[in-house]
C-alpha cells in the first residue's frame, strides 16, 4: 500500500481550520490551533495534509501517555556512563522544530504537559534542566491540538493560551458531503493519481506561504489598528490581554497571507500593503472564541451583529496631539524662556522711565536754602491710583538711597 498523505487543498470545506493553520504557519508566535469537534470531520487529515507543504514537511505526533523526558528531551545517560560527558537527547519538541505537533485528544493530556507544550509554542524554544546542566533547543512548530467537548474540556486557563480555536462540524450540505464521498473513494482508489491532480493547488498554496513568512515582519500595525482591536476586545469583555495580543499578531498575518496571494496572482496593490479592518475582522474570529464569557447554555459562535458593531464603531481621537507631544512641549519651554529674557532686558529701561531721570547727576538746588528742588511730574508720568485700584507695591523696585526717593517725590529729612 502506497504511503501518500491526502492532499491539503483537496479537503472539501473546513476553510476556518485551514486559515487557521496558515496563520500560525506564518506566525509562530500565535501559539498554536485548538480544534474542537466530533470525530469524523478530518481534523487529522488536514493537520497531516498541512505539514507537507510546510518547508521541511513533518509532522510530530504527540503520544498521550509520552513522559516529559520524552516531550522536552533528556540527558543521554549511556554517554555520561561510557564517555563521563553529559549529552543532551532531543525530545519531541525539538523533532518538531519547523513542522507541526500534532496531539489528539488534548484535553486528555495532563496539564502539566500542556503547559510545556504552549511555553514551548510562545517562546519558539525549549529548555531542559537536569542534574545542574541546562541546555535550551530551537523548537519553531505549529501546535496543533484536537479535542471532542464530549470527551471533557480543557481548563480554561489552558484553553486561552491557545492563540486560535476552531470548532469543526460535519456539513449538512448535500452537495459538500457528496464531494467529500466521491473525493475520498478516488483517493484510495488511486493516491499517486488522485495526488496529481492538485500538484498546482498545492505548489501555490506552498509557495504562497513562504512569500507571506517572508514579508510579515514588514507589516506595521498602526494606532487605528492598535484602537479597533482594543474596541473588538473590550466590546467582547474578554479577560487579560493575550487577545489583543493574538489579534494583533493574527492580523498581520493574515495582511501578509492576503498580499502573497495577491502578488502570486498579478494583482498586488501597494495600497493595501497595510493591515486593514477585514484582517482584524478575521482574527477576532478566530482568537475570541474560546476566550469570550457565556452561560451555560450559550452558543458557541461569535455575535456576528455585535462584531459588525464594535468593527463600525467610531475610533477614539488620537491622544497624541501635538501640544501633548515632547517635542511640541520642548518648543513651548524654548518660547517662554524666550519670552521671559526680554521681560528681564525691559524691565531697566521701564524703572527709568518711572524714576523720572533717576541717573541724571545733575544737582537741582533752590536759591534760597540750597535744599534739592523735586522735579514736576507730568500726569502722564505718574500712574494714576485709586482706592478701588490700589498700587501694586510687588513689582515696585527697592529704593537705593535717599536721593533716588527724593528724586520720585517723596519727602527729604536729612
Amino acid at each position: 500500500m502506497i504511503n501518500t498523505l491526502y492532499p491539503f487543498t483537496a479537503v472539501v470545506g473546513q476553510d476556518q481550520l485551514k486559515l487557521a493553520l496558515i496563520l500560525t504557519a506564518i506566525s509562530p508566535r500565535i501559539g498554536g490551533v485548538v480544534v474542537r469537534g466530533e470525530k469524523g470531520t478530518a481534523k487529522t487529515t488536514t493537520a497531516r495534509g498541512f505539514a507537507a507543504l510546510m518547508p521541511q514537511g513533518q509532522l510530530v505526533n504527540l503520544p498521550l501517555g509520552a513522559t516529559e523526558d520524552r516531550v522536552v528531551g533528556s540527558l543521554d545517560l549511556e554517554k555520561v556512563l561510557t564517555t563521563g560527558h553529559a549529552e543532551f537527547r532531543p525530545g519531541l519538541l525539538s523533532e518538531a522544530n519547523g513542522g507541526i505537533l500534532y496531539v489528539d485528544e488534548v484535553n486528555l493530556l495532563s496539564d502539566h504537559l500542556v503547559d510545556v507544550l504552549l511555553d514551548a509554542a510562545a517562546t519558539g524554544r525549549v529548555t531542559v534542566e537536569r542534574d545542574s546542566i541546562s541546555h535550551t533547543e530551537q523548537a519553531q512548530f505549529v501546535l496543533v491540538g484536537t479535542m471532542n467537548p464530549e470527551e471533557g474540556e480543557l481548563r480554561p486557563q489552558l484553553l486561552d493560551r491557545f492563540g486560535l480555536a476552531v470548532d469543526v462540524v460535519a456539513s449538512h450540505d448535500v452537495g459538500q458531503r457528496v464531494d467529500v464521498i466521491r473525493r475520498r473513494m478516488e483517493f484510495e482508489s488511486d493516491p499517486e493519481r488522485f495526488v496529481a491532480q492538485f500538484c498546482d493547488e498545492e505548489n501555490a498554496v506552498s509557495a504562497a506561504l513562504v512569500r507571506a513568512q517572508e514579508i510579515v515582519d514588514e507589516l506595521d500595525l498602526t494606532t487605528n489598528n492598535f484602537q479597533r482591536i482594543a474596541i473588538v476586545c473590550a466590546g467582547f469583555d474578554v479577560d487579560g490581554m493575550r487577545a489583543d495580543l493574538v489579534i494583533a499578531r493574527a492580523a498581520a498575518a493574515h495582511a501578509a497571507w492576503r498580499l502573497a496571494r495577491a502578488e502570486a496572482e498579478g494583482a498586488a496593490n501597494h495600497k493595501e500593503r497595510g493591515i486593514t479592518d477585514e484582517d482584524i475582522r478575521v482574527a477576532a474570529e478566530l482568537a475570541l472564541p474560546h476566550r469570550m464569557r457565556r452561560n451555560p447554555f450559550d452558543s458557541p459562535e461569535m455575535d456576528e451583529e455585535k462584531l459588525d458593531e464594535l468593527m463600525n464603531q467610531p475610533l477614539p481621537e488620537d491622544p497624541g496631539d501635538d501640544e501633548d507631544t515632547p517635542q511640541a512641549e520642548d518648543e513651548n519651554n524654548a518660547e517662554q524662556a524666550e519670552t521671559d529674557e526680554q521681560q528681564v532686558d525691559a524691565e531697566p529701561q521701564g524703572e527709568n522711565l518711572q524714576d523720572g531721570g533717576a541717573g541724571d547727576t545733575t544737582d537741582n538746588r533752590s536759591s534760597d536754602n540750597g535744599a534739592p528742588t523735586p522735579p514736576a511730574a507730568s500726569a502722564d508720568s505718574l500712574p494714576s491710583a485709586s482706592a478701588e485700584d490700589p498700587v501694586d507695591t510687588s513689582t515696585t523696585a527697592p529704593l537705593a538711597n535717599k536721593e533716588d526717593r527724593a528724586v520720585q517725590g517723596a519727602p527729604f529729612r536729612p
